[in-house]
Order: structure tokens, then sequence, then C-alpha cells
């Protein structure tokens, strides 16, 4: 145990309260400059996310409260959480293993991603006004990781099915995990699938009238410089190539045979949004703008898909 921790675990003795504990946390969060990129962007936030969870504490829990008394056993939990979140640098859904996405909390711990993606803002506008009055009976969530993404589109649309594609079976026991919590096993399957793998493998060719997807996008010069937070999440999640366009020029080339004629492709790149517009300059991608932040998300329609077919076959 480091000096650091040992004298830590003296300083919380008189640490008796909600409130105690969440002021103290954020103190240590701000003297310690950790990365904020987990499903928050700041110290108290990322403060209240630990101590609240962790606690089994809704993120509304009245403030009058904060006054509460805690347990030992739960005063020696936050300690060990907390000074793991400072030495270590994990993130804090791991620490709690759980991640809200679209109001849902979701199991993960380090073998998939954290959720954190802008995508989360279109299921809750039913991807409107791209989609239009489409009626949607099947979605396809590529590179699921968690399920999160999938899963809320199946809460979205309650009469869809909705499949889960991973490359990682240790993600998909994850996603098992989500589609179990949410009990949606009569509309949502995880299956192992490199890509599209999967679905050519079948009979028939599935159609959707969604096709989303938040695949590895992260460039070789960002895998270098990214915080120490990061560096707990799965390579395979994030790295791909050395523009970011690896996994996401196979899916622009293929996901034209799975969409319906309706339908449309929701793809996030983030950074390397730049060097896709650079990639496939004549192709005019919807760049989507978010209100509650966020970037590096395309739309494009089956007929674009069409249209442009040539500029993704290179």
């Amino acid at each position: 145990m480091s000096g650091y921790l040992t004298e830590n675990l003296k300083d919380t003795d008189g640490l008796i309260t909600i409130g105690d504990w969440l002021r103290w946390t954020y103190s240590r969060f701000n003297e310690h400059e950790l990365f904020y990129g987990h499903g928050s962007d700041n110290s108290w936030d990322e403060a209240c996310h630990l101590v609240l969870q962790a606690l089994e504490l809704p993120w509304d829990f009245d403030e009058s409260l904060y006054g509460c008394r805690l347990t030992q056993t739960e005063r020696d939990r936050l300690t060990t959480l907390v000074l793991r979140r400072i030495e270590q640098r994990i993130p804090t859904a791991y620490l709690v293993n759980k991640a809200w996405f679209c109001d849902m909390p979701f199991y993960v711990d380090e073998r998939v991603l954290v959720p954190r993606s802008p995508i989360a803002e279109l299921i809750r506008n039913g991807f409107q006004p791209w989609l239009g009055d489409v009626e949607v009976d099947r979605v396809l969530d590529l590179c699921t990781g968690s399920g999160c993404i999938g899963i809320a589109c199946a809460e979205s649309y309650p009469g869809a099915q909705v499949d889960l594609l991973d490359l990682s079976p240790d993600a998909l026991e994850v996603a098992q995990i989500n589609i179990d919590r949410f009990e949606l096993w009569d509309r949502v399957q995880a299956l192992e699938s490199n890509l599209f793998s999967a679905l050519k493998a079948m009979d028939e060719k599935p159609q959707y009238q969604i096709i989303v997807t938040n695949p590895p996008y992260v460039d070789e010069e960002d895998m270098s410089d990214l915080p120490d937070e990061y560096q707990h999440e799965p390579e395979l999640g994030l790295a791909a190539g050395n523009d970011g366009l690896d996994l996401a020029r196979v899916i622009l080339r293929e996901a034209r045979d799975y969409l319906t004629d309706d339908g449309i492709l929701v793809m996030e790149v983030g950074n390397s949004c730049f060097a896709m517009d650079e990639a496939f300059p004549d192709v005019p991608f919807t760049w989507i703008e978010f209100e509650q932040g966020g970037h590096g998300v395309c739309m494009i329609t089956a007929a674009e898909l069409d249209q442009y077919r040539d500029s993704f076959a290179g």
C-alpha cells in the first residue's frame, strides 16, 4: 500500500455523512487533476457519480438528506473506490460497474468501452428528422460493446427486433448481461461477428431500417496520446488504423446490403470525421449537430449509399 494511500485512509476517519464524502471526493479529484471523459466532464459530476452510485442512490437524491450518516462498511468501500480512481486512473463506471445511457443503467466492466456516445440524443429523438415516417421493425447495432445503443433502440421501438453484433466474445458476454437486465430476450440477440460476417452467413440477408454503429475509430496519433483512463478500455474497441477509418470504410462499403430502401446508416467516427471527409470528398455525409454536446456522427441514407457505391468500393 503506497504512502499516499495509507495517509488518506487516516484522513477519512472524520467523514461521516454523504455530504462529507461528496466534498472530500470532489476535493481529492481536483487535487489530482483526473481526466474526465467517461460520462462526466468535471470533477463535481464525477464525485457525485462515484459516491451516489456506490451507495446505490439515485441521481436526484434529495440534497436535504446529504446529512445522512454512512455505515463503516459503506465508508470503507468509498475510501477504496476513490483512491483507486485517483491512483490507478480507473474510470468511475468500471469501479461501480454501472454507466448511464439514454437514462438507462447499463452494466459495464473492462471488457467493453464505457458508454458515452452522443448517439443517445439521436435515439431519444427517434432519429428524426432523417428517419421520417419509416416504420421500424428491425435495428442493427454494429460493434455493440455493452449493447447500450441497441438496447436503447429496443426500448424506443418496442415492436422492433434488434441485433447486437461484435467481434469480441468478452464484449458479447457483457451485452448479454444487459439484455438480461432489461428482460429483452424475445427481441434482442447478441451475435459474434466480424462486422457483417454473421449476417453474410445467414440463408437470407436481414434487412434493417436502422443500422447504427459506434465502431473503433481512434487513429494512431490519438492512440499514442490517450489519457491514462483510456488504458483501462479494450484497445480492440478503440484503435482503427492510421487514419481511424479501417472499419468505417468496410461499413460504408457493405452496409447497403443490409438496409431497406428507406433505411439509414448512422455511424460515429469522432475526431476521424475530418479524415472521412478527406477520404470521400464527393460524398455528402450529414454530420449531425447535437444540442447536448458531441460530434463526429454522420447519417447517410440507403439511396446515398447506392449513389456513391463506387466511392466506397476503392
